[in-house]
């Protein structure tokens, strides 16, 4: 489809609207589909130039990521965007047996052949200043809601102990060789600093590219903008957008939804904060079924389902389809990466595309999903580390002010 800049694979839901808002605010009309789309379901949108796969990658073990990105990653090299990203968390959580990033880099340069100036390098840029994710000569520091300053990722209180793919070395480096025999390099700030021409003199397979703050974020752009496959966060978005230089655009306020649904099964000690507040302001705890959402719901309440009560994420998703059967919500919050692919799948969502801002990093959208009661709903995904203690207000409320 010829007017495409980019196209990007997410490994999980949350962080694949991450990289649609990157785009969106840019400027960069972006949708969000489940499947790698079709050449007519791309031209539905007019003046369409990213396009976006939300994945569930980041959750399965090596070779089922390979049977899964193959055929993706192929599919949408057809589609014809002159840069392919393959999007990971900013806190690049990963291991060699679960989530692999050196895996989707393996299958990514054989698919893209990662030819830069002659020479096969496959960028990777994880650092996010708008996220407060902060990569500086190869380590990785976060600062999520409540730290008082970025912590290094292999101490960091939540990352560091994560359930499934702990973080236990900070230099990227390190951390990536467990998941690929390919070589890495690194560009670090100090080379940035010194504006760096090209790619093409790098001496590894892999660079990992610093970033530390905005003011770097044009040159990393251009140092990435001739390479056909890219991993990283939505660093990579926003380094691309500096770099083209687009338009920024401002969304309209988001307005009250009166009651929404929210769904947590993330287990992150922010998102139990955030779980923790909608109790005690408003919010009915549906965690025991339907027939308590649909009821709060239809006497003026908003509902949130949740794992708290050691009730598992896994179901949610059939549960949210009977609440959006059953009752007159329009609006909803998802919390987790894997709970978000679970219900959008079960709501049979075909795309999503931004309408509105929240939080940096999870965007409000809207559902298109045919034949579904979801077809049309305002969604947000959140990831289990984002967004301010009262987000879940923030979504029912909404941002507008009253006049």
């Amino acid at each position: 489809m010829s007017g495409l800049l980019l196209s990007f694979y997410g490994d999980d839901f949350t962080g694949s609207t991450d990289a649609m808002e990157s785009l969106a605010c840019g400027g960069v009309r972006t949708v969000l589909f489940t499947e790698p789309p079709t050449p007519a379901q791309l031209a539905k949108y007019d003046g369409l130039r990213a396009f976006g796969v939300a994945g569930m990658t980041r959750s399965m073990p090596p070779d089922e990521m390979e049977r899964t990105l193959r055929p993706a990653l192929t599919a949408m090299k057809a589609c014809g965007a002159p840069i392919v990203h393959y999007k990971v968390c900013s806190t690049f959580d990963s291991s060699p047996t679960i989530g692999s990033i050196g895996r989707a880099i393996d299958v990514g340069a054989d698919i893209f052949g990662g030819d830069v100036g002659g020479r096969r390098v496959v960028p990777v840029v994880v650092g996010a200043p708008s996220l407060e994710r902060y990569c500086v000569f190869g380590n990785l520091f976060v600062r999520n809601a409540g730290d008082a300053q970025p912590i290094r990722i292999d101490r960091h209180p939540s990352m560091s102990r994560h359930p499934t793919t702990p973080m236990d070395e900070a230099d990227l480096r390190l951390h990536l060789s467990k998941q690929t025999g390919k070589n890495i390099g690194l560009i670090d700030v100090v080379q940035l600093s010194r504006d760096p021409r090209s790619l093409a003199d790098a001496c590894a397979d892999v660079m990992i590219i610093d970033l530390l703050d905005d003011g770097q974020l044009a040159t990393v752009g251009r140092l990435i903008s001739r390479s056909p496959f890219v991993v990283g966060s939505s660093g990579v978005e926003s380094a691309l957008i500096a770099h083209w230089g687009c338009e920024a655009r401002t969304f309209a306020p988001v307005r009250s939804a009166g009651s929404i649904v929210a769904v947590c099964g993330s287990c992150s000690p922010v998102s139990a904060q955030q779980v923790d507040w909608a109790l005690a302001n408003g919010f009915a705890d549906a965690s025991d079924g339907v027939e308590v959402a649909t009821r709060a719901i239809d006497s003026g309440r908003s509902a949130v389902i949740h794992t708290r009560r050691g009730r598992p994420g896994a179901g949610f998703g059939q549960m949210v389809c009977k609440v959006l059967e059953t009752s007159r919500v329009r609006r909803m919050l998802v919390a987790g990466g894997d709970t978000s692919g679970e219900i959008a799948r079960a709501l049979e969502i075909e795309s999503l595309e931004m309408i509105g801002e929240l939080t940096r990093g999870s965007p409000l959208c809207r559902a298109a999903a045919p034949g579904s009661a979801a077809d049309g709903i305002e969604i947000t995904f959140k990831g289990g580390q984002i967004g301010a203690v009262d987000f879940f207000g923030l979504v029912r409320d909404g941002s507008a002010q009253d006049d």
